[in-house]
């Protein structure tokens, strides 16, 4: 298509090339291929199950490197908006019912006084109006009590990110994520000197209020936990903004001007890539315990730590032995290949009949590349997207983490696949950026773009496709080394819904 002059000067500020939004446009035609699948990811064959000897020797691994030091980083993507949180609050709140019809309301306002928020609300409510959130209820005045939680005057907790909402009680006061991240980071992120760095992802309009947040409570937290926060926050970049189209596939437009929307938390590759680190944890914003339920959290960042730290070794020193060209003894490369095999999962199965050449440069291709390693969670319900063990173009099979809308379900091969999934992926990872070199890795280097996604969209009653960039633990590391490690449900406490916080792993022991 012709670009116009004000097109033009849209793409240049935003940081986007005339190619690449040709690119996003035909993606939107033409959509994205499904990936062809081997298996779903099982213990014993892309899981590895943490014994007790794995474990005590990944947490002496892990232990070692942070008293030798090496630059941590927690990553904590937290610019989600909490409107999904509160979504049947809203639809309470906005419906024709005066009083609560369904379960998951009359749990809502039975147990009110539950939530870590209860005595924020309430003192709103005595100063909106003189009464008590109590005697609202009392008085079937059920629609002013969701007011003064989503609203302004109130608590406006509908438009505030999930980063600080008040999530746990604490002896006399109460506790949000971001604070929760903080404690949580200085029980095994810090350094030998006790340095902790923290990075949250932000939205631009949420990064004062979560700035005030951090002065309010940094000295504090230090104090508590023995540790120096050195908390850094980013946003994300223009430039990963994605267009919009219509249902036919041309650019939609609103006032004349190009549309452009939020790439999905696949953007986040860049300010991944932007953080000075050697290791960097990352985990959702909303998954949190209290302190006194963080005990099983801290091992498993440990093991996940160890386990990394120790395959990170092996990979650097074999990478020394292969690069310019080098062609180690065949024996040295059999090894090589088991550990390939074995620890990182990848099959290739022309590799055993190879020259040594070939299977020096094919080992060194697949060694020097970034590493993580991802805890997985038993499946509890209904299996769904997460680990599976995936043919990439140049036919090596790897594990990948995957979404359920990347497979293809009218093939009964794929769908039995799923079905047969046994584990689901909490974000929970680790990753280790830097070369054997200690050079930094770039990223977007190892994006494999064609594993992104396409969602159908409302926008003031025109429908729209929305163009998602390939999700940050999805396609955004496709071309990394993965390793799969078992971790217990209990690692895993999200915060999906308000109701949610009157889970025991939310309330107080």
């Amino acid at each position: 298509m012709t670009l116009r002059k004000e097109d033009l000067e849209i793409l240049e500020k935003k940081g986007i090339t005339p190619e690449k939004f040709e690119r996003q446009l035909k993606m939107l035609r033409t959509g994205f291929p499904y990936l062809r699948l081997k298996g779903a990811a099982t213990v014993g064959d892309g899981i590895t199950r943490v014994t007790p000897e794995l474990e005590k020797t990944a947490v002496g691994i892990w232990d070692d490197y942070a008293a030798r030091g090496g630059k941590v980083v927690k990553m904590v993507p937290a610019s989600g908006a909490a409107s999904r949180m509160f979504k049947n609050v809203f639809a309470f709140l906005n419906g024709k019912d005066s009083k609560p019809q369904d379960d998951f309301m009359k749990t809502f306002f039975a147990r009110i006084t539950e939530f870590a928020f209860f005595d924020a609300l309430n003192a709103a409510a005595m100063a909106d109006g003189g009464k008590s959130i109590l005697s609202l209820i009392a008085d079937g005045e059920y629609k002013k009590v969701a007011s003064l939680l989503l609203e302004t005057p109130g608590l406006g907790y509908g438009k505030l990110p999930k980063a600080l909402l008040r999530f746990h009680k604490v002896p006399g006061a109460s506790r949000t994520p971001l604070e929760e991240h903080l404690a949580e980071g200085a029980q095994y992120a810090a350094d030998r000197k006790g340095n902790v760095a923290v990075h949250f992802t932000v939205s631009e309009e949420h990064k004062e209020p979560a700035l005030r947040k951090v002065e309010e409570v940094k000295r504090l937290m230090e104090q508590k936990y023995g540790v120096k926060y050195d908390i850094t926050f980013s946003v994300q970049k223009p430039s990963t903004d994605t267009v919009a189209a219509d249902l036919k596939g041309e650019p939609y437009r609103e006032n004349g001007d190009l549309f452009f929307r939020p790439g999905g938390h696949g953007a986040l590759i860049e300010n991944l890539n932007d953080l000075e680190a050697d290791i960097v944890f990352l985990k959702n914003i909303d998954n949190v315990v209290p302190d006194a339920l963080r005990e099983k959290t801290i091992l498993f960042k440990k093991i996940i730590g160890g386990v990394l730290v120790g395959a990170k070794i092996r990979l650097d020193e074999y990478c020394r032995k292969l690069e310019n060209g080098k062609t180690p003894s065949r024996r040295e490369m059999e090894g090589m290949l088991d550990f390939a095999r074995k620890t990182l999962c990848i099959t290739e199965e022309r590799a055993d009949d190879m020259e040594d050449q070939e299977l020096a440069g094919y080992l060194f291709g697949k060694f020097n590349r970034p590493l993580r390693v991802c805890g997985m969670v038993p499946n509890e319900g209904e299996p769904g997207g997460g680990p599976f063990l995936v043919y990439g173009a140049d036919g090596t099979v790897s594990p990948q983490i995957l979404e359920t809308s990347q497979i293809d379900l009218k093939n009964p091969a794929a769908a039995r696949m799923l079905k047969e999934a046994t584990h689901f992926n909490p974000v929970d990872l680790v990753c280790a950026v830097r070369d054997y070199k200690g050079r930094k890795f770039n990223l977007p280097d190892f994006v494999d773009a064609t594993t992104g996604f396409i969602s159908q969209k409302s926008r003031e009653g025109v429908e729209i496709k929305a163009l998602e960039l390939p999700g940050l633990w999805n396609g955004a590391m496709a071309g990394w080394n993965t390793i799969f490690l078992e971790v217990p449900a209990g690692t895993f406490n999200p915060v999906k819904t308000v109701n949610d916080l009157l889970r025991p792993a939310h309330q107080p022991v």
